[in-house]
């Protein structure tokens, strides 16, 4: 089985299409949105657009995958709440993993999007719906829970445990053994030296959390 429907019409999405296409064996046969944002033209990318709430008669359950590699707006509570919508309707999901990132872990969770030049040491734990954009290094013994994002270009120390939501801005730097907090926003080129508190925005080197700044309260 290697049918993927994929959720969602904007650039993820049409990225994700991208790589499957051109770096995986999945065909994908169909995009999906729900009714209200249907667009008047109803295919993408060649193939058909159709409406989430009765996707499951056209690409049924026992056929098809599916794939939700939405962006990390609300700190990536969107993202949870579509993958829990598909989840309800009980279709399996797909992990795209580049073929040029060098992975040395079979820890991998599903809906996971980890693009091309990351390096993902070994005795690392990845959870669902992980995305990390390009360039990426994951220390060796770390855990990464669910609904996290690496934009580009983050090192993330070894031993380090990544709570569900961070989200972790390009360049930016984790020192070893650190956790950061459920949903922790941590700012671009910002170096964590300490654990974070929950749902905080930290910018700096060394990276300060904002005073009355809540993570879900940032623009993505």
């Amino acid at each position: 089985m290697n049918k993927v429907v994929i959720f969602g019409l904007k650039d993820f999405a049409e990225l994700a299409h991208y790589y499957l296409t051109n770096d995986s064996d999945y065909d994908v046969v169909a995009f999906t949105v729900h009714q209200e944002f249907l667009p008047e033209e109803k295919t993408f990318k060649g193939v058909p657009i159709v409406a989430f709430e009765t996707v499951e008669e056209l690409y049924p359950v026992s056929a098809f995958l599916f794939f939700v590699p939405m962006d990390p707006k609300k700190m990536n509570t969107l993202r949870e709440a579509v993958y829990l919508e598909v989840k309800h309707k009980g279709y399996q999901f797909i992990s795209y993993i580049s073929s040029k990132a060098t992975v040395l872990t079979d820890s991998i969770g599903e809906n996971c999007f980890i693009l091309e030049d990351n390096t993902i040491q070994p005795f690392v734990t990845i959870g669902n719906c992980v995305v990390m954009w390009s360039g990426n290094h994951i220390g060796h013994h770390s855990v990464i829970k669910d609904y996290v994002n690496f934009t580009s270009h983050v090192v993330l120390s070894g031993h380090c445990k990544i709570e569900r939501y961070s989200f972790f801005g390009v360049n930016a730097t984790i020192r070893d053994s650190i956790t950061i907090a459920e949903g922790t926003f941590v700012g671009m080129s910002a170096t964590i030296i300490k654990d974070t508190e929950a749902w905080g925005v930290y910018i700096g080197n060394p990276a300060k959390r904002l005073e009355n700044k809540h993570s879900k309260d940032v623009e993505l």
